[in-house]
């Protein structure tokens, strides 16, 4: 097949995942014990599937279509702050997961690189959020941290301080939310990329 078929399909592929990938970051839902500003979504699973047919540019060129079209189709009430960090955890997850893959193209290796990715991101998030993303975000909107974590102590009464929000709500959402689309990986990613390889 002539190169520049393959780059474009490589960017249709790229476009169609980002697309698909805003959709369902925007098809959110609420879940039990964690404050109500954070919610599930699967819009990682187009990133990471992305990352692993398309290799790590390519991935992290998904995460940036999912971000642009998310905020076009539904703006942003974050001041950019919740765009910026869901990139940071989608590249946080996506990367390590598709580097580690490329040396240990097994099984067992796709479940250690998905494994690490939910376990890196997840760090980050908590680094993140007590660092960067709250002390913005309260700042911005001129909210108080105590009333961010009083969200979470309506949620989940575990819930006393900054600390409780991230061992209670922060960090286990996280291993939750990205150990599912790292599941839901594992099962799809063998059969669709040979489909999709197939047809570049």
């Amino acid at each position: 097949m002539p190169e520049n078929s393959k780059q474009t399909k490589r960017l249709v592929l790229t476009a169609l995942l980002g697309a698909i990938s805003a959709l369902l970051m925007i098809l959110e839902f609420p879940i039990p014990l964690v404050p109500p500003f954070i919610k599930m979504d699967f819009s990682e699973l187009p990133v990471i599937l992305g990352g692993f047919i398309l290799g790590p540019a390519g991935g992290a060129l998904v995460a940036l279509v999912k971000v642009a079209l998310s905020v076009l189709m539904r703006g942003t009430d974050t001041a950019f702050i919740g765009e910026i960090a869901n990139l940071t955890y989608s590249l946080g997850y996506m990367l390590p997961a598709v580097l580690i893959y490329r040396k240990l193209k097994t099984k067992k290796g796709a479940a250690i690189s998905l494994f690490t990715g939910t376990v890196i991101t997840s760090i980050i998030a908590v680094i993140m959020n007590i660092f960067v993303i709250f002390p913005l975000y309260a700042k911005l909107i001129g909210l108080d941290l105590s009333t961010i974590v009083g969200m979470g102590t309506s949620a989940n009464p575990f819930i006393k301080d900054l600390t409780g929000l991230m061992i209670f709500a922060i960090l286990p959402f996280n291993l939750f939310k990205y150990g599912v689309t790292s599941a839901i990986s594992f099962l799809l990613y063998k059969k669709l990329s040979t489909t999709i390889r197939n047809h570049m």
